[in-house]
């Protein structure tokens, strides 16, 4: 089974709905790709534009699989919100 890398180069979103009572919000990444799973760091208070421009790497074998994009939003004193998901 052949393998390889997959190369996911994160950089920024736009249009993320802003709903933070008292301040903006603080956007994270969670990405899945089978049992592999990378989180971006916490963009704090960038609101509805946040810029991570981060790298991450993926072992990948050539049976097709997806990978998955879950935008995060952080939370300090409750559980942290899904803004929205990308497959």
């Amino acid at each position: 089974m052949p393998r390889g890398t997959l190369e996911v180069v994160l950089i920024s979103a736009k249009g993320l709905e802003d709903n933070d009572f008292l301040s903006s919000i603080d956007p994270y990444v969670i990405l899945t790709y089978r049992a592999q799973e990378h989180k971006s760091s916490v963009q704090e208070g960038a609101g509805s534009t946040p810029q991570w421009n981060e790298t991450f790497l993926f072992t990948v074998s050539d049976s097709a699989s997806e990978l998955n994009l879950k935008i995060m939003e952080k939370d300090n004193f409750t559980n942290d919100d899904n803004i929205g998901e990308v497959v």
